[in-house]
């Protein structure tokens, strides 16, 4: 029974060398975890996005794939930082809080920077401008956003567009999507629509005659991709292959296929704004496949 004792001392000091090694092997997984997924992502190496379907040319889906300027250029992105990007498509009024929530791990569709958002999101640096368009029925008297007064105004819910609709004091209809407004501008139940102007143009232009653009208005502000609230990490890595797709030439041939013919405002600088911009490729070099 004497060695009992020793036996005792025998097992317990096993048992604390096994603890101390499972301890190292754990910091050591949560090293090699860091390591292989320095960005914080849902699944390391992929970017999940959320994103529209109905968004055309921004953001939309076309032959089961989602595409447009927004969503090429943040492949394109991600692809400098080593990563794919899986696209899901969502409403535009949940996507900032899908983000923030890490839904998703980063959210693509010409999202306007604006001090509200800024509160439940962290941007990158701005990848585009845009325009306000408002959209009206065919044969409307409507030329102008001054006239908007005592009109029903239809806007997606949450868009800047919704912002400045209530500024101006129009009440407006929100709806969810934009094919909710295209809807109610063909079959007459609102007077106008105040639309991201691309997306506007190419509404009007599917619509067979039924929808017009009576007039653009430079939008405040850039759009930018939005990442959850502190997510650093990602929102560098985002920028510097923004800059890095910009020195390459991919920003200027995005823009040339997606938006033929559309001005750069002078003042506007994508990315950091240190790098510059090459000239757009002759539209036969930039036209889609």
């Amino acid at each position: 029974m004497r060695f009992l004792p020793s036996l005792t001392r025998l097992v317990a000091v096993g048992a604390v060398a096994i603890l101390g090694a499972a301890t190292l092997t754990a910091c050591g997984d949560d090293s090699s975890a860091g390591a292989e997924n320095p960005y914080d992502l849902l699944q390391p190496g992929v970017l999940r996005a959320g994103t529209l379907s109905d968004a055309p040319p921004n953001v939309y889906l076309k032959d089961g794939k989602f595409t447009g300027f927004d969503n090429d250029l943040l492949s394109a992105v991600a692809a400098k930082i080593g990563l794919k990007v899986e696209f899901v498509g969502t409403d535009f009024s949940a996507l900032l809080a899908q983000v923030n929530n890490h839904k998703f791990d980063v959210g693509s569709s010409s999202i306007t920077i604006t001090e509200a958002r800024k509160k439940t999101v962290d941007f990158g640096n701005g990848y585009d401008f845009g325009y306000f368009g408002l959209d009206v029925p065919a044969g409307s008297s409507i030329k102008s956003f001054d006239e908007l007064t005592g009109k029903r105004v239809v806007v997606v819910q949450g868009t800047v567009q919704d912002d400045y609709a209530s500024g101006k004091g129009l009440d407006p209809v929100r709806v969810p999507d934009y094919n909710g407004a295209i809807n109610q501008l063909k079959a007459g139940t609102a007077d106008a629509w105040i639309a991201p102007a691309e997306i506007g143009e190419t509404s009007a232009a599917e619509s067979g005659g039924k929808i017009t653009v009576a007039a653009k208005l430079l939008s405040p502000a850039p759009t930018a991709y939005a990442v959850a609230k502190g997510n650093d990490a990602l929102r560098k890595a985002l920028d510097k292959g923004l800059d890095e797709v910009i020195a390459d030439g991919t920003w200027s041939r995005l823009q040339a296929q997606y938006y033929p013919g559309r001005p750069i405002p002078a003042d506007f600088k994508p990315g950091s704004g240190t790098v510059a911009v090459p000239a757009a490729p002759t539209a036969s070099a930039s036209a889609t496949s």
